[in-house]
């Protein structure tokens, strides 16, 4: 932890485990998450029953996401803008011997006008976590309802 985290007041911590790899599980130390994981074909596993790390991601990805536009959303007193939708995708890419993600967020607010969809996605990228630590390394694509 860099000095600048450590001087930083935590609002929530927690802690998963991994057993096994990528063909085993993870579970978090208070119970509520425990996911099976499965290697994909793509990656030379058998594609058996089982989430991918990257399936993890995607979804925490959209879900905190989500959750920062519609802060932005009631912070500024938004109009009732309909059901927002973000549909992340994660790709890994080979990279030598390591490997690297790329995500996509194909976001819709139904509703709402562009420009002002617009500031939701910008604003929701300046406080969402995840966007935040990975900063330039996210495609965010605003669509028309």
């Amino acid at each position: 932890m860099t000095q600048k985290n450590s001087e930083r007041e935590a609002l929530y911590t927690t802690t998963a485990s991994a057993h096994g790899g990528r063909a085993g599980h993870v579970d978090s130390e208070d119970g509520q998450l425990n996911v099976r994981l499965a290697v994909p074909q793509q990656l030379g596993g058998d594609g058996g029953v089982g989430s991918t790390p990257e399936q993890l991601f995607a979804a925490a990805l959209g879900a905190s996401f989500q959750s920062a536009m519609g802060t932005v959303a009631r912070t500024e007193n938004y109009p009732e803008f309909g059901v927002m939708q973000v549909i992340t995708t994660v790709i890994l890419t080979g990279n030598g011997d390591a490997h690297d993600l790329m995500a996509t967020l194909d976001i819709t607010l139904p509703e709402l006008e562009r420009e002002r969809a617009q500031h939701l996605v910008d604003r929701g990228q300046k406080i969402c976590a995840f966007s935040r630590a990975l900063m330039g390394q996210i495609e965010y694509r605003l669509h028309d309802a």
